[in-house]
């Protein structure tokens, strides 16, 4: 585990822990070792937060390019945590540019890291789940790991799309709930399959959450806060 990324466990982590308490069910479903994606509906920037906290090993989360090619004081600091807490950059140019996420990714899975992908592509803007895009799948297949799905529950009550941080401690009640595995290592990466397995991934994380499912992408905005393997 990155040095960073244990310390912020010890101080934001155990500050989300203590200050929100938040519910955790299934943690028995996440494997001791090798590589995982974490599959998550996702409500709110505290989503990234809650999840960190409650994992007991690393999470690689995806982090804009800009963050790495900064200049000056503020670049090189912003490069300093990005780095020190193991994120993966992403190039939000399209293309081949985008696809470096994927390039970056797969060796950490296959090395036994895990990464969080929200299938989504950005914050349901009114608390439903959306269709899935298949890249957590694709991402799954091609580092024959297993996909997690998470629930999250709660969170867009702490911060709320628009709150550039979680609201004071009491302001709501966040759950996060672990289904069991997903085997992708050997599934076929057609768009057929990988459409099905993503579609199965999305009907678990229904179960966890009681969303209701909306079987359109979601509506996407200015502002988005996705990920490349959307």
């Amino acid at each position: 585990m990155p040095l960073l990324y244990s310390f912020g466990k010890i101080t934001v982590g155990n500050a989300m822990i203590l200050g929100w308490r938040p519910r955790v069910e299934g943690l028995e479903n996440i494997p001791k070792s090798g590589g995982a994606i974490f599959a998550s509906n996702h409500l709110s920037v505290a989503d990234e937060l809650f999840l960190g906290a409650t994992v007991p090993r690393h999470l690689a989360f995806w982090a804009k390019s800009d963050y790495f090619d900064g200049t000056g004081l503020r670049g090189r600091f912003n490069r300093f945590i990005m780095e020190g807490l193991g994120a993966i950059r992403v190039d939000r140019s399209g293309g081949r540019a985008a696809l470096g996420a994927f390039d970056a990714a797969i060796p950490a899975l296959k090395a036994g890291d895990m990464v969080v992908v929200y299938p989504e592509g950005t914050r349901s803007p009114d608390g439903k789940l959306y269709r899935g895009r298949t890249g957590a799948a694709r991402l799954a297949v091609g580092a024959g790991v297993p996909i997690i799905p998470v629930g999250v529950i709660g969170t867009e009550k702490i911060q709320p799309i628009g709150q550039p941080y979680p609201k004071l401690v009491g302001w709501g009640k966040a759950t996060i709930k672990f289904g069991k595995p997903i085997e992708a290592a050997g599934r076929p990466d057609d768009r057929t399959a990988l459409r099905v397995l993503t579609d199965e991934v999305m009907a678990e994380i229904q179960k966890l959450t009681g969303q209701e499912y909306v079987s359109r992408y979601a509506p996407t905005k200015p502002q988005r806060d996705d990920d490349p393997a959307a």
